[in-house]
Formats: C-alpha cells, sequence, structure tokens
C-alpha cells in the first residue's frame, strides 16, 4: 500500500497493533488516526496532546475538544462519527480506506455523512509484515525478556524437590504450574515485560499445546514451557518455548525430543528467501512420519504433529506469514518468524521447542540464544 492512500483507524493503541504501528505511541483509549496525502494526522482527548506531540512527531496532533467545540453551534450531540466527518471535509476526503476490524457502527454514521468507507484488502499497513532493522532489534529485546523469564523458571526447576508420587516442591511447598508460572511472569516484569498467559504444562496436560497448565508438577515427566512476553516500552513481542524434565527422562521422551529437535533444524536448513512455508511444514511433518510418529485422532483426540511449524512475530503474538499445512504464504527477505514443531502423545507427554528467526535470502538468522537440554 502507497503511502498515498488516505486511510481512517478508530481505535485505542494499547490493543490495536495497527493504531500501534501508526503512531508509536500507548493511548488506552480509542481515538482518531488518519492519512491525508501521505500526512498523518491524530485527534486526541487534551490528557494525550502533549505526550502525543513529543513522541509522535511525524503526526499532526488535533484537540478533539477544539474539534467537538466548532460542531456544537451545528451538531446537538457532536461524537466521533461528527468530529471524523468534519476533520475528513476539511481535507476534502470523501472516501477513506479503514482496516477491517473497524468498527461497524462507527462506519454505517460515517456513511450516513456519504464518506465512502472502503476495506482495505492486504491491510491497511501491509509493510507491517516485513520488519526493519529497528523492529527485529525491538523484537529481540522482547526475546530476552522471555529468555530471562523462562531461566528463572528453570533455575526454580533446578531448585525444587521430589517428594512423594514424583511431585515436586519448592521451599518446602507444591511446585505447581501456577507457581512456577508467577515466577516466570514476575522476573519478566522486572525486564520490562508483560507475560500473559504463560503455559507451563506438565504431562498429560501438555499434550494441549495451548493447554496453560494447572496443579502440581511431577518429576520424570515433559514439562512444556512456553513464553511470550510483550515489551512494556515498544510494544513488540517475544516467543520461545523449551521442554524440560526435572530428573530423569524416560527412553521414550528422550526420543520423542530428539525427534521434534531434529524437526526443528530441518525447518532451519529449509527457510530461505522465496520458499513457499508450506514446504517447510510438510518437510517437518514427513520427517516425524519417517521416524514413526503419526498424526491423526486416537481415542476421541489429536495426538502427533497437529499444528502449524511457525508464524509472524511483530506488535502481535501471531502475524502474518504462517508456516502451516494450508498456508499460501511464501517466506521473503524481512519476514521475522517462529519455528515451533511439537509431538503430543499422552501416554508420553508433549514436547514443543521454539526459537524466533528471521529470513535473508541466503538462509534463517536465529534471533534466540537460549539453550536447548532436556533434563534439568
Amino acid at each position: 500500500m502507497s503511502d498515498s492512500e488516505n486511510i481512517l483507524i478508530v481505535a485505542d493503541s494499547e490493543h490495536d497493533s495497527n493504531m500501534l504501528y501508526a503512531v508509536g505511541l500507548f493511548v488506552p483509549d480509542p481515538f482518531i488516526y488518519f492519512r491525508c496525502d501521505g500526512l498523518c494526522h491524530i485527534v486526541l482527548n487534551d490528557l494525550e496532546i502533549d505526550r502525543a506531540r513529543k513522541n509522535a512527531r511525524h503526526c499532526r496532533v488535533l484537540s478533539y475538544t477544539q474539534c467537538v467545540d466548532k460542531l456544537r453551534h451545528r451538531v446537538k450531540r457532536p461524537g466521533l462519527a461528527a468530529v471524523i466527518n468534519m476533520v475528513l471535509r476539511e481535507k476534502r476526503l470523501r472516501k477513506i480506506f479503514v482496516p477491517a476490524n473497524f468498527p461497524h457502527g462507527l462506519a454505517r454514521e460515517l456513511r450516513n455523512y456519504k464518506i465512502k468507507v472502503r476495506v482495505k484488502k492486504g491491510g491497511v499497513f501491509p509493510q507491517r509484515e516485513f520488519k526493519r532493522a529497528d523492529e527485529v532489534k525491538k523484537i529481540s529485546a522482547a526475546l530476552m525478556m522471555a529468555e530471562v523469564g523462562l531461566a528463572e523458571g528453570i533455575q526454580a526447576l533446578k531448585t525444587a524437590k521430589i517428594g512423594r508420587d514424583r511431585k515436586l516442591t519448592y521451599h518446602g511447598v507444591p511446585m505447581t504450574s501456577e507457581k512456577l508460572r508467577a515466577i516466570i511472569d514476575i522476573a519478566i516484569i522486572q525486564a520490562g515485560g508483560l507475560a500473559s498467559h504463560t503455559i507451563v504444562a506438565g504431562g498429560r496436560q501438555a499434550c494441549d499445546p495451548h493447554e496453560q497448565g494447572h496443579g502440581a508438577l511431577r518429576a520424570h515427566e515433559p514439562i512444556i514451557l512456553d513464553v511470550f512476553p510483550r515489551s512494556q516500552k515498544t510494544g513488540y513481542f517475544g516467543d520461545i518455548t523449551r521442554t524440560v524434565v526435572k530428573g530423569r527422562a524416560s527412553e521414550a521422551v528422550c526420543r520423542l525430543y530428539d525427534t521434534v529437535q531434529r524437526g526443528q533444524e530441518i525447518a532451519f536448513e529449509k527457510i530461505v528467501s522465496n520458499v513457499r512455508a508450506a514446504d517447510i511444514h510438510k518437510a517437518v511433518q514427513s520427517f516425524f512420519e519417517t521416524q514413526g510418529y503419526k498424526t491423526g485422532k486416537k481415542n476421541g483426540r489429536m495426538q502427533g504433529f497437529f499444528h502449524g511449524t511457525g508464524h509472524g512475530l511483530g506488535m502481535e503474538i501471531h502475524e502474518a506469514p504462517r508456516i502451516s499445512l494450508a498456508s499460501q504464504d511464501v517466506l521473503q527477505t524481512g519476514h521475522v518468524v517462529t519455528i515451533e514443531p511439537g509431538l503430543y502423545y499422552p501416554p508420553i507427554g508433549g514436547v514443543r521447542l521454539e526459537d524466533v528467526v528471521t529470513v535473508g535470502p541466503n538462509g534463517a538468522r536465529n534471533l534466540t540464544k537460549f539453550e536447548k537440554i532436556l533434563e534439568v
């Protein structure tokens, strides 16, 4: 999308990644952003104006209060739609492109003002898919926060004692998924990140890839630690997964772990600019099957490798491109993606390993520095 196309976003930048990308400023309440002839404008409450003028210098900052005051003589109760109509008409705009998540009710109100509202196919900022060097640094910084949390979690497991029924204790109290998650999340907060829904899942729980984990953790069985914090400063995400065993891993778990690790290496080897994402996934899946690890439903639940190999990472935890069997994406230089194959069999447990890589013309560069060790 060229910068000359006129776009409108109405959202808060705490939760809307397009808005944060547009202004580079965290604002907790919805506000107006529009781009006209390549120039950016934001309409904000007076509470935010001084901060915006300091931190969003590429935007012209307008006062929402002043806009409302201008309208009072001709509009009984001027709201968002009336203000947007006024500022767009001042720019002689009668047609505007919006993101797919633009509020439907607001779009209807704008159409009542005879403004043509069109959803932009491919997104209002398609360039977000390709990360600049400064964005890669921000992702790497968030990834370091994830690694700090993971290191604290693994250290806690190393310190934990093995009690009756293989249950772990930590400083004399039960070591649960909830307790270990808190240890990881607190470390991330201290490093400048925010963790949400960190996964600490052991045993059969780990066979559901998005199960957060609950209850007692046990020795001698795999525990999946999946950590994906957001930087409080930049809004970019890091993402890392390791699988560990406190104590001794069984032969079946060791073989599962080695197979997943080799599957990840195969994906690394396949990554290069212009490769089809689906081909990477197929290569990993095919390798797993040659090792005897079939994917399918057994006893009413899925087992094997039944999720994608990876996804884009940036201001959202899941962005384009997707690396999966159904993906139509082609990896290109500038993509930043996770590589996270996994195998899940309830009688054994689950194993998943995840790193973050950048895609270049000659291959992948791994941004993840954290070691891979099964037994702790």
